[in-house]
């Protein structure tokens, strides 16, 4: 939980363009921290007196292919001499590899108690609900607060540039690299802060209901198709599993919302209205089509293995905005499925948990761990996740949650009477 606790810290509060200078965009404080994690993790798996996990678990399983196929798209990329700067990236890619299975590994076979994976969880939200205000500030101040973030020890990688903004609206970002991650960070969180304010005693329950309402306005501050698409996944999700009356507040709290909303600041609704409306002829929309076509000749050269993780660079070639089909790309049709296939296997691990709890708060628990899956295999169809720091590191570290929670789930229906 302090390991964990201390990567949850690293990752949100720190911004992305922050890295430890010589190492470049291998060196994000986050990533290496979790680098250190899956060592952590191996020497404890050899040790027989230290609490980890050793019996099955799917989404070990799942993450140990997903890594195995990514490390065998780097063999096949080596084969031949590559540039200095493929070269490094596809390096980079390693060290993050190691992250992402690092913290997923942790989470799914060190928790060993349901009450320290709540703990993890609420704190998750206190990282989402911290940066839903960072970006609500940015939002009605246009200014970036990351800016003013330094670190010593730390150099910044990427330039923070100016807020983007559409329609004269400024699109909060906040410690993420754009507002598109942030979209995608605060729609995993989502799930999780419901569950908490729909469970919270009676002293809790303001501030709950506090932190839902922040981070779905950060999501619509950062003025995205992807925050809409994340809202209407959780819907989807979510409420068929409420109670009758529940969904009834739930659609009851959306009209007040949208009406509190269009007081405070008409353009939003109005800036998403056309940001719908212009699907056809957006050339947001236009180049993420036409990154299909172009893609084509790349996939075609490498389909198995692709030409290398984290070396497919959109400055170099083009941008994609699709973690999918950059997946192809980089590592080919065995990434790619491995890709999605440990997002199917947490969606049916969270899913079958659910079914063999034995209590209402949890069965909900693992709904919302299901959405918050479900958000980030959304999410990665809508930009180049696994190039970022916060998003892929958040959904890895969901994902080794739900393996956590399904193991405790397991566990406790085995040793009921």
């Amino acid at each position: 939980m302090t390991l964990l606790t201390c990567y949850l810290f690293l990752l949100m509060a720190i911004p992305s363009s922050l890295v430890v200078g010589p190492l470049g965009g291998a060196g994000a404080p986050a990533d290496l921290f979790a680098a250190v994690l899956l060592c952590w993790y191996m020497v404890a798996w050899q040790h027989p007196l230290l609490p980890l996990d050793r019996g099955k678990q799917p989404v070990r399983v799942a993450a140990t292919l997903f890594g195995c196929a990514t490390i065998a798209a780097y063999v096949s990329a080596n084969r031949v001499a590559l540039p200095v700067l493929t070269e490094n990236g596809a390096d980079r890619g390693l060290i993050m590899l190691s992250g992402w299975l690092g913290v997923l590994l942790l989470a799914a076979d060190g928790i060993n108690r349901p009450d320290r994976l709540v703990t993890l969880l609420r704190r998750v939200v206190i990282g989402a609900t911290a940066m839903a205000l960072v970006g609500i500030a940015e939002f009605f101040t246009g200014l970036s607060l990351a800016k003013y973030i330094v670190i010593p020890g730390l150099s910044v990688h990427t330039q923070v540039a100016s807020l983007l903004s559409v329609e004269g609206l400024t699109r909060a970002t906040a410690t993420a690299s754009q507002p598109l991650e942030l979209a995608a960070v605060l729609s995993i969180s989502l799930p999780l802060a419901i569950h908490q304010a729909r469970f919270a005693s009676e002293a809790m329950r303001a501030r709950r209901w506090l932190q839902v309402a922040l981070i779905a306005v950060g999501m619509l501050m950062t003025v995205s198709r992807s925050a809409i698409l994340g809202l209407a996944v959780i819907a989807i999700v979510l409420l068929p599993t409420w109670p009758k009356r529940y969904r009834h507040r739930a659609y009851r709290a959306l009209l007040v919302a949208l009406a509190v909303g269009w007081l405070v600041e008409p353009k939003v609704l109005s800036s998403f209205g056309q940001l719908i409306g212009h699907i056809g002829t957006d050339t947001s929309i236009s180049s993420r089509t036409a990154a299909y076509s172009s893609a084509i000749p790349y996939i075609a050269a490498h389909p198995w293995l692709g030409q290398g993780f984290q070396t497919f660079f959109p400055q170099t070639y083009f941008f994609v905005d699709n973690q999918y089909l950059t997946s192809l790309i980089e590592t080919g049709f065995v990434g790619a499925l491995s890709l999605l296939a440990l997002f199917v296997t947490g969606w049916f691990v969270a899913r079958s948990a659910r079914r063999s709890a034995g209590d209402t708060r949890t069965r909900d628990l693992l709904q919302c761990l299901a959405a918050s899956v479900a958000a980030a295999a959304v999410s990665f169809s809508t930009f180049d996740a696994l190039g970022f720091v916060i998003a892929p590191g958040l959904s890895f570290l969901m994902l080794g949650c739900v393996g956590a929670a399904w193991r405790l789930v397991r566990a406790q229906r085995q040793s009921a009477p």
